[in-house]
């Protein structure tokens, strides 16, 4: 009998409740990705708050709709450092500690900030991980920016032409906020339901961070819905362009995706030049969470 998945919110709340118990009461190894400074450095007029930590080529993680970088599994992106890797997250604009600028929040503002953010941090270039939305802004990142990015993976995303697969209606449900949760409280689109356990363990691990707070504004999701919804319309020219790029890209998805369904994953693989792809049969949005030892090898022979 599967059991039911919980809300991220509720399941935060349980696990927080159950910190006394043996189970939860030993002391994990430490964390650097859980217990990393905030940094703040001025990119192209706006504050982005960051952190690094690790040794080797750098790659950055660009988040998903609704995510601070709080969101990311501390976990696994130890688990990245460990492969020799100068990890950095940061929050997109007007999510968690980065600063808003005036106008209209677009796919291309976001992308420009991660090429400022590589610039700021003095690198000449970078490794990107870009899951979901993160995923459209690191397209845009690649299409005009393209000498800022060595290698490129793409988690759970779609195009930027018009051609895409919309979500599920629960998908939408969960975008839009009608269900009162935003995406990453809901828990059981980002996981198969036979994959509770690995879902649990990402809750915990997010915990790992002191004051967590995985969820940004709704001010903030409300404009990054309207961007990333001009993006999937084919509205940004940047979408119609990554036919052209030409540095190495591994485009990742789950089969169970109720958000941008693997449809999105498998037309992007053939839209990019020599793109890799891997899917994965029984996983969802947050795949790289579920399958994570797996992805981590192809991720290695993939950034070399």
């Amino acid at each position: 009998m599967r059991r039911p998945l919980l809300s991220l919110a509720a399941l935060v709340l349980a696990v927080t409740a159950l910190g006394a118990s043996p189970a939860l009461a030993a002391k994990p190894k430490p964390s650097p990705a859980a217990t990393t400074p905030t940094r703040t450095v001025r990119a192209d007029g706006v504050r982005l708050a960051y952190r690094a930590f690790g040794e080797g080529r750098p790659i950055v993680f660009i988040m998903g709709i609704s995510g601070t970088m709080d969101a990311w599994d501390p976990r696994f992106l130890d688990a990245v450092a460990r492969q020799g890797r100068r990890v950095i997250v940061f929050d997109n604009e007007g999510m968690g500690r980065s600063g808003v600028r005036e106008g209209e929040l677009t796919i291309r503002r976001m992308g420009d900030d991660a090429a400022a953010l590589i610039r700021e941090l003095g690198f000449r270039r970078a490794d990107v991980f870009a899951w979901s939305m993160g995923g459209m802004i690191g397209q845009s990142l690649a299409v005009r920016h393209p000498r800022r990015v060595r290698r490129l993976i793409l988690a759970s995303t779609a195009p930027g032409d018009g051609k895409v697969t919309p979500p599920t209606q629960r998908g939408l449900d969960a975008i839009a906020g009608t269900n009162g949760a935003a995406v990453l409280s809901s828990y059981d689109l980002l996981f198969t339901p036979d994959a509770a356990a690995a879902g649990e363990s990402y809750v915990e691990n997010v915990l790992l961070r002191k004051s967590a707070k995985p969820v940004g504004s709704r001010e903030t999701l409300l404009a990054q819905i309207l961007a990333s919804g001009h993006w999937l319309a084919g509205d940004d020219p940047d979408g119609r362009r990554v036919a052209r790029l030409k540095m190495p890209v591994l485009i990742g998805g789950g089969a169970h995706d109720e958000l941008l369904p693997a449809p999105n994953q498998r037309y992007l693989a053939r839209r990019i030049p020599r793109a890799r792809l891997v899917m994965y049969e029984d996983a969802s949005h947050m795949f790289f969470v579920q399958k994570q030892r797996s992805f981590l090898r192809r991720m290695k022979r993939f950034l070399g």
